[in-house]
């Protein structure tokens, strides 16, 4: 069973953790995973979708799946897309619907397609991670960005980032939340977002 996350449950006791950097590339190794205290891992696509089916399949405790993706998307009462809160930062922008986010949103929904198709007996819950406004002139990595992510889940203490409730990420009180991957037939509900501070 997949299902969203709650923020109660973003933290290092409520079951085993996951943490991935989600890319989309055909050859290269455009994805991290960091599985709870292990070091990261760098890989492809594929390898990485393998590895999620796998893990779907362990009976053990549940599963904090966090992706960093687009899980959960925007449209206003006019029916077009919008931003949510955490995509926008003083004059910076980093909404779903453009670019980056869109692709890394497909890649994600795929993931989770494959994951889902295997009918895990295994409770999956889901978290958005949210690393998009980094610093500039520092370089970014998959492992340093899943290192990152887990560090404000296990580490909150140190003021790193925080987690935004899914009833926290509308810009207007007309606009309607929903899961992303609802465009493929496979609404899981709005995730929490575990958002790294810049």
């Amino acid at each position: 069973m997949i299902r969203a996350g709650r923020p109660e449950e973003a933290n290092p006791d409520s079951g085993e953790w996951a943490f991935v950097d989600v890319g989309f590339a055909s050859a290269s190794a455009s994805c991290g995973l960091l599985r709870g205290l292990a070091s990261p891992e760098e890989m492809t696509f594929g390898a990485l979708t393998r590895k999620l089916e796998e893990m779907a399949l362990e009976q053990r405790t549940p599963l904090n799946l966090l992706l960093e993706a687009p899980l959960s998307v925007s449209f206003g009462a006019d029916g077009n897309p919008r931003g949510r809160t955490i995509e926008k930062r003083g004059a910076e922008t980093r909404y779903w619907y453009v670019g980056l986010g869109a692709c890394v949103m497909v890649a994600a929904i795929y993931l989770l397609r494959a994951v889902h198709e295997k009918r895990p007996e295994r409770e999956i819950r889901l978290f958005e991670g949210f690393a998009s406004f980094k610093p500039k002139g520092i370089p970014s990595s998959h492992s340093n960005d899943v290192l990152a992510l887990r560090r404000v889940v296990f580490e909150p203490h140190l003021g790193k980032g925080s987690v935004v409730p899914a009833e926290c990420l509308a810009m207007g009180p007309t606009d309607r939340i929903q899961s992303a991957g609802r465009v493929g037939g496979l609404d899981l509900g709005v995730p929490p977002v575990v958002l790294l501070d810049g």
